[in-house]
């Protein structure tokens, strides 16, 4: 199955995917030896636990078994806390080696801090065929690479095919009233319709980044990271949409709350052990759906279907949102930092990370290991969407992105409405 597809993002940063080296002067944080000495580099990702953390630290050995004067000290940060931790090393100067990406405006960011590093030369060229130039474009900015590709993460409805049964759905929505007609039947069969983990705030503001994709024609959206103007009418239609489906109380009880992915009391673990029917997620989802079922092994009437068409809306139904994983290189990394994500983006490591977080690898060479089938609609969704943009917090930058989020859980919790919501991510931007 073909699923390269290119990205749309905002402005300079084009974002897509298809789904080490020397280079760049040795230096700093990870303090470096001399030239053919010891070498230590810190990680950070955002795999605490399971197959995911485990990946990381058989990764790191497996490469000082390769190269013995590299050690890589690996961290795991939780997903909620990595975004800030992240800035505030930024700030400080004080950066990790190697760090999770996610491009847009967030990468924008570090770029102009000067913190992170220019790979464009650093890159193998088996690992630039197999990944496929439209890969590298999701961290590219002004001609220059930033990152390495490691997974493809476009997002949709996750739902669990026996609770459909259960209420007597047959067929998955389509449209926007399709899903409010399952929300009723999951309801009437006493099912919790939709899980939502509002606490971390951006699992909600993906309700309103879809509606937006629905209202919103491209060009709209993929001028934010150089252009972020909320004066186009279908920013407000968009949240007005949510204020509408909302009130329909789909969400399951307590979702301001929730947290959306630790433990068997957040959104994911709701869905892992049937006491909800639905979740809108990244394809990350069915990884960490699969870490807390009572088994921990992928649940197997998982399925997944696009987020629906809504009436009315200028953006193409079969348009898709999400986001590419990667990883960077601080600026003042030794070169082994390089070495280490060219290891990690060849075909054994890239199968070995489809199969640890149960998603879609960014080498081409490796989409043989995805088996989860809730993953296969998704891909076949992808290949024939008619573009893929990232996550808006991702594309508008951390404080844009932030008020964003904050402003669609404020208005989930009634504190609220769409024109405050709009208004607010508006005056957001004009701050920069």
């Amino acid at each position: 199955m073909n699923v390269r597809r290119t990205w749309m993002a905002a402005g300079a940063i084009a974002v897509a995917a298809g789904l080490t080296l020397t280079g760049c002067a040795g230096g700093g944080g990870g303090g470096g030896g001399e030239e053919g000495g010891p070498v230590e580099l810190t990680m950070w990702h955002n795999s605490t636990t399971g197959p995911g953390k485990e990946f990381w630290d058989e990764a790191a050995a497996a490469f000082k078994a390769e190269n013995p004067d590299v050690t890589i000290k690996v961290t795991s940060v939780q997903n909620e806390d990595l975004d800030g931790k992240l800035q505030t090393a930024v700030n400080s100067g004080d950066m990790p080696d190697i760090f999770l990406q996610r491009g847009g405006g967030k990468l924008a960011d570090i770029v102009a801090a000067g913190q992170v590093k220019d790979i464009s030369g650093a890159i193998d060229a088996d690992v630039k065929e197999a990944l496929g130039e439209g890969a590298f474009n999701a961290f590219t900015l002004e001609g220059k690479v930033y990152a390495m590709p490691t997974a493809v993460l476009p997002g949709g409805i996750f739902y669990s095919k026996d609770l459909f049964e259960q209420a007597g759905i047959t067929e998955t929505p389509t449209t926007i009233e399709e899903l409010g007609e399952a929300v009723d039947k999951l309801k009437a069969a006493d099912i919790q319709p939709i899980a939502l983990g509002a606490k971390a705030a951006w699992p909600a503001a993906h309700w309103y980044y879809f509606f937006a994709l629905r209202a919103c024609d491209q060009d709209t959206i993929a001028n934010l990271t150089t252009d972020a103007d909320f004066t186009d009418p279908c920013w407000l239609e968009a949240a007005e949409n949510l204020e509408e489906f909302a009130g329909t109380d789909p969400f399951h009880e307590g979702f301001l709350t929730t947290d959306p992915q630790e433990g068997a009391s957040s959104s994911a673990g709701l869905i892992a052990n049937h006491q909800a029917a639905m979740e809108l997620m990244g394809a990350w989802d069915v990884g960490v759906i699969a870490s807390l079922t009572p088994d921990e092994k992928p649940l197997p009437d998982l399925g997944w279907f696009p987020f629906p068409a809504v009436d009315g809306g200028a953006g193409d139904p079969s348009a898709m949102m999400g986001g590419v994983d990667g990883y960077s290189c601080s600026a003042d990394s030794p070169a082994a930092c390089e070495e280490f994500l060219n290891f990690i983006a060849g075909k054994e490591w890239q199968e070995k990370y489809a199969e640890a977080y149960q998603t879609i690898p960014a080498s081409s060479e490796a989409l043989g290991a995805v088996t989860d089938p809730s993953l296969q609609p998704l891909m076949e969704a992808y290949g024939d969407a008619a573009y893929v943009t990232l996550w808006l917090d991702t594309a508008l930058g951390q404080n844009v992105g932030n008020a964003l989020n904050t402003g669609v859980v404020d208005m989930l919790a009634g504190k609220g409405d769409a024109q405050k919501l709009v208004d607010g991510v508006a005056t957001a931007a004009e701050r920069g």
